[in-house]
């Protein structure tokens, strides 16, 4: 449905470039645009690799265990439906830990992982569980200590300060992901109350 909708801005677009004889715009645009999106790409990925190999080298130094466990029982008590020795608490814990470092891309196959395993741990059913609800709040409007992401645009585009957003973008992590965390509990008490 998706691409129905691209495609049919894209034919409007067009369609009121020949009519209102602003081709020629639109085409700059257009090589403007797709080059700027290749130096944007490539900034990304030298921003993500570097971040990458240091959760690697924080992996292999033992520091995302001591943070696995240093937040496995507040972890714990938002999903008591699982098991803490279950496999899905620790693909839950290292996608928080990722989202944690601003790598949105490391931390998505580690959420699929989680929901493979809460779905697993469901019984398999079609039917999303108590769980599942919960971890796709907290994935959704996780905290952010560094956002890597939106650092290494700023520096693409010579930000004076491009880590200036760190605190601002930690307090507005930090509220929606409480503000999640209670929605969803708030939601889960009423459902409880009516069944």
């Amino acid at each position: 449905m998706v691409n129905y909708i691209w495609a049919a801005m894209i034919l409007i677009g067009f369609g009121f470039a020949m009519i209102n004889g602003t081709m020629t715009e639109v085409n700059e645009a257009v090589f403007s645009g797709a080059k700027e999106a290749v130096t944007i790409s490539i900034g990304l990925i030298s921003i993500l690799v570097f971040w990458l190999g240091m959760m690697r080298i924080a992996e292999d130094a033992g520091l995302l265990s001591k943070l696995s466990s240093l937040f496995k029982p507040f972890i714990s008590k938002l999903f008591p439906e699982v098991p803490s020795s279950h496999p899905a608490m620790g693909y839950i814990l290292s996608n928080m830990i990722a989202n944690m470092f601003g790598l949105g891309n490391a931390a998505t196959p580690l959420g699929i992982k989680a929901m493979e395993e809460l779905k697993d741990l469901n019984g398999g059913k079609n039917e999303v569980s108590r769980s599942m609800i919960t971890f796709l709040a907290i994935n959704t409007a996780s905290i952010t200590f560094i956002p890597t992401t939106v650092i290494s645009i700023r520096m693409n585009y010579h930000s004076e300060n491009p880590t200036e957003i760190v605190g601002p973008t930690l307090v507005a992590t930090a509220v929606s992901a409480v503000a999640a965390v209670l929605i969803d509990k708030f939601f889960h008490y009423r459902r409880s109350k009516k069944g």
